[in-house]
């Protein structure tokens, strides 16, 4: 008979326990989840969008346009490598929350803190539906499993860490290269924006169709917090 896996998600993390698990500690299958991909395009496309919407195409030159690309390159750069590294600090964060409760789950000594521990990690839409004997059922296999001597981190966590450097980095790219390309900056400038906005609409669309809501009008929103938030930026020397 095969025992299928009982998982016990604490935000990004999960234990897993199957009869063949290495170790009681693993990411999930996705690097990154839906929202996370789409926000990182988001915030990179902001940060780009700040360097961009400060250019003067009245007077600028291509000296002025070739900083204003070297600047946006740079600091996306920059925000993609912090990015990445914070995401690596939160999984370890996790995982080590993760393990901590894993060992008082697996305690014989209270096993109402141990329900009460399960319970809080599960959605609680799925956590109110659960019997005792369910929960028991978890906290039993949970017991079978090994604990590791310290949480640390997976090849995916890296592969992940990548990929949120290269969300931020690479949604500068859409938006900066009409400079690199276009020799009228008014028009690079055009249609830089144009990209701009299109790219913001499609976050917020797919935002909205993801999460269960009106696409259109999520797109529409996000366009319009997004152009907001480049402003605000903007003003406030950023």
């Amino acid at each position: 008979m095969i025992v299928p896996p009982v998982a016990v998600r604490t935000g990004d993390a999960l234990l897993v326990d199957r009869p063949d698990a290495a170790a009681p500690l693993a990411s999930p299958g996705a690097a990154l989840s839906p929202v996370d991909r789409v926000s990182g395009v988001i915030f990179g496309l902001i940060m780009a969008l700040t360097f961009t919407g400060t250019l003067s195409v009245a007077t600028a030159d291509r000296n002025e346009v070739r900083s204003m690309l070297i600047g946006a390159l740079g600091c996306t750069t920059a925000w993609g490598l912090v990015d990445a590294v914070m995401y690596l600090l939160a999984v370890l964060a996790e995982r080590g929350r993760n393990l901590t409760m894993l060992k008082e789950v697996r305690s014989r000594s209270n096993p109402v803190r141990a329900r009460a521990l399960i319970l809080d990690a599960l959605p609680p839409l799925i956590a109110s539906t659960m019997e005792l004997t369910e929960v028991d059922a978890i906290r039993t296999r949970l017991e079978r499993m090994s604990v590791p001597a310290r949480a640390g981190l997976t090849g995916s966590d890296f592969r992940g860490a990548l990929g949120v450097f290269l969300l931020v980095f690479l949604a500068t790219l859409p938006v900066a290269l009409p400079f690199a390309f276009i020799d009228d900056a008014h028009r690079a400038l055009r249609i830089s924006n144009g990209i701009a906005l299109l790219m913001l609409f499609a976050g917020g669309f797919y935002l909205g169709r993801h999460g269960g809501r009106h696409p259109w009008w999520s797109g529409v929103v996000m366009l319009t917090l997004g152009a907001g938030l480049v402003l605000a930026t903007i003003a406030l020397g950023g």
